[in-house]
Protein backbone atom coordinates (compact mmCIF):
# COMPACT_ATOMS: atom_id res chain seq x y z
CA UNK A 1 0.00 0.00 0.00
CA UNK A 2 3.07 2.67 0.49
CA UNK A 3 4.25 1.57 -2.82
CA UNK A 4 0.59 3.16 -4.07
CA UNK A 5 1.04 6.64 -2.21
CA UNK A 6 4.31 7.25 -3.35
CA UNK A 7 3.06 6.72 -6.86
CA UNK A 8 -0.30 9.08 -6.21
CA UNK A 9 1.88 11.42 -4.69
CA UNK A 10 3.82 11.61 -7.83
CA UNK A 11 0.90 11.71 -10.34
CA UNK A 12 -0.11 14.62 -7.97
CA UNK A 13 3.09 16.28 -7.96
CA UNK A 14 3.45 16.14 -12.11
CA UNK A 15 0.06 17.81 -11.97
CA UNK A 16 1.04 20.40 -9.97
CA UNK A 17 4.35 20.61 -11.84
CA UNK A 18 2.07 21.10 -14.86
CA UNK A 19 -0.35 23.99 -13.43
CA UNK A 20 2.67 25.62 -11.97
CA UNK A 21 4.39 26.45 -15.23
CA UNK A 22 1.34 27.72 -16.95
CA UNK A 23 1.94 31.22 -15.88
CA UNK A 24 4.93 33.72 -15.99
CA UNK A 25 7.25 34.50 -14.43
CA UNK A 26 8.49 30.46 -15.39
CA UNK A 27 12.32 31.62 -15.35
CA UNK A 28 11.57 32.44 -11.49
CA UNK A 29 9.69 28.91 -11.09
CA UNK A 30 12.17 26.84 -12.20
CA UNK A 31 14.97 28.97 -10.81
CA UNK A 32 12.94 28.14 -7.20
CA UNK A 33 12.53 24.83 -8.32
CA UNK A 34 16.15 23.93 -8.77
CA UNK A 35 17.08 25.74 -5.66
CA UNK A 36 14.64 24.27 -3.52
CA UNK A 37 15.71 20.62 -4.84
CA UNK A 38 19.39 21.71 -4.31
CA UNK A 39 19.11 22.80 -0.45
CA UNK A 40 16.51 20.12 0.55
CA UNK A 41 18.31 17.36 -0.94
CA UNK A 42 21.23 18.68 0.87
CA UNK A 43 20.11 18.96 4.16
CA UNK A 44 18.04 15.65 3.18
CA UNK A 45 21.28 13.59 3.04
CA UNK A 46 22.54 15.04 5.72
CA UNK A 47 19.76 14.14 8.37
CA UNK A 48 19.20 10.58 6.71
CA UNK A 49 22.93 9.78 7.39
CA UNK A 50 22.89 10.73 10.52
CA UNK A 51 19.91 8.15 11.10
CA UNK A 52 17.64 11.32 12.54
CA UNK A 53 15.31 10.01 10.74
CA UNK A 54 14.70 7.05 8.11
CA UNK A 55 12.45 6.12 4.56
CA UNK A 56 12.02 2.64 4.85
CA UNK A 57 9.82 2.53 1.69
CA UNK A 58 10.91 4.82 -0.68
CA UNK A 59 11.87 5.40 -4.97
CA UNK A 60 14.77 3.66 -5.85
CA UNK A 61 15.87 2.36 -2.52
CA UNK A 62 18.68 0.46 -3.13
CA UNK A 63 20.40 3.42 -4.58
CA UNK A 64 18.97 6.40 -2.50
CA UNK A 65 18.76 6.50 1.39
CA UNK A 66 16.90 9.62 1.25
CA UNK A 67 13.34 10.40 -0.13
CA UNK A 68 14.06 11.11 -3.78
CA UNK A 69 10.26 11.63 -4.85
CA UNK A 70 9.93 14.77 -1.45
CA UNK A 71 13.60 16.65 -1.69
CA UNK A 72 13.97 16.66 -5.43
CA UNK A 73 9.95 16.53 -6.43
CA UNK A 74 6.88 17.58 -4.10
CA UNK A 75 8.97 19.61 -1.68
CA UNK A 76 10.42 21.94 -4.75
CA UNK A 77 6.86 22.06 -6.47
CA UNK A 78 5.49 23.34 -2.94
CA UNK A 79 8.05 25.57 -2.85
CA UNK A 80 7.02 26.94 -6.10
CA UNK A 81 3.27 27.60 -5.11
CA UNK A 82 4.68 29.05 -2.19
CA UNK A 83 6.64 31.54 -4.27
CA UNK A 84 3.59 32.58 -6.45
CA UNK A 85 1.43 33.43 -3.28
CA UNK A 86 3.89 35.59 -2.02
CA UNK A 87 5.32 37.05 -5.05
CA UNK A 88 3.67 40.57 -4.03
CA UNK A 89 4.08 40.03 -0.48
CA UNK A 90 5.67 42.26 1.77
CA UNK A 91 7.66 40.68 4.76
CA UNK A 92 4.91 40.29 7.39
CA UNK A 93 2.68 37.90 4.55
CA UNK A 94 5.67 36.08 3.29
CA UNK A 95 6.57 34.85 6.87
CA UNK A 96 3.00 34.13 7.31
CA UNK A 97 2.36 32.31 4.20
CA UNK A 98 5.63 30.37 4.57
CA UNK A 99 4.71 28.95 8.26
CA UNK A 100 1.58 27.98 6.75
CA UNK A 101 2.96 25.91 4.12
CA UNK A 102 5.65 24.48 6.47
CA UNK A 103 2.66 23.74 8.91
CA UNK A 104 1.03 21.88 6.18
CA UNK A 105 3.76 19.68 4.87
CA UNK A 106 4.79 18.93 8.33
CA UNK A 107 0.83 18.00 9.26
CA UNK A 108 1.44 15.36 6.29
CA UNK A 109 3.94 14.23 7.37
CA UNK A 110 3.58 13.46 10.51
CA UNK A 111 0.31 11.41 8.99
CA UNK A 112 2.56 9.70 7.06
CA UNK A 113 4.99 8.78 9.90
CA UNK A 114 2.15 7.67 12.24
CA UNK A 115 0.47 5.49 9.28
CA UNK A 116 2.80 4.59 6.72
CA UNK A 117 6.74 3.00 6.15
CA UNK A 118 7.05 6.19 4.05
CA UNK A 119 9.04 7.65 7.06
CA UNK A 120 10.09 7.16 10.83
CA UNK A 121 11.50 9.06 12.78
CA UNK A 122 14.11 8.41 15.24
CA UNK A 123 15.92 11.41 16.82
CA UNK A 124 13.70 13.81 14.72
CA UNK A 125 10.32 15.42 15.40
CA UNK A 126 7.42 16.97 13.88
CA UNK A 127 8.74 20.62 15.54
CA UNK A 128 12.40 19.94 13.42
CA UNK A 129 10.71 19.41 10.33
CA UNK A 130 8.67 22.59 10.53
CA UNK A 131 11.56 24.59 11.10
CA UNK A 132 13.30 22.98 8.72
CA UNK A 133 11.01 23.41 6.02
CA UNK A 134 10.33 27.13 7.23
CA UNK A 135 13.99 28.09 7.42
CA UNK A 136 14.69 26.18 3.59
CA UNK A 137 11.34 27.99 2.33
CA UNK A 138 12.04 31.24 3.70
CA UNK A 139 15.75 31.03 2.68
CA UNK A 140 15.02 30.21 -0.73
CA UNK A 141 11.81 33.27 -0.83
CA UNK A 142 14.41 35.47 0.30
CA UNK A 143 17.49 34.75 -2.12
CA UNK A 144 14.71 35.06 -4.68
CA UNK A 145 13.80 38.39 -3.40
CA UNK A 146 17.35 39.31 -3.57
CA UNK A 147 17.74 38.27 -6.96
CA UNK A 148 14.94 40.47 -8.59
CA UNK A 149 16.29 43.51 -6.31
CA UNK A 150 19.73 42.94 -8.14
CA UNK A 151 18.22 42.21 -11.08
CA UNK A 152 15.81 45.80 -11.14
CA UNK A 153 19.19 47.46 -10.43
CA UNK A 154 21.18 46.49 -12.97
CA UNK A 155 18.27 47.35 -15.74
Amino acid sequence: MDRVHLWALLVVGVALLFFSLRTPPIKDKILVFLLKAYFSTFFGIIVVEAKLLEYPVRFLGPYFKASILFEYFLYPIVCVYFYQTSYHSRLPGIIIQCALYAAALTAVEVLYEKYTDLIEYHRWTWMHSFVTIFVLSFSVRMLMKLIHKREQAAR
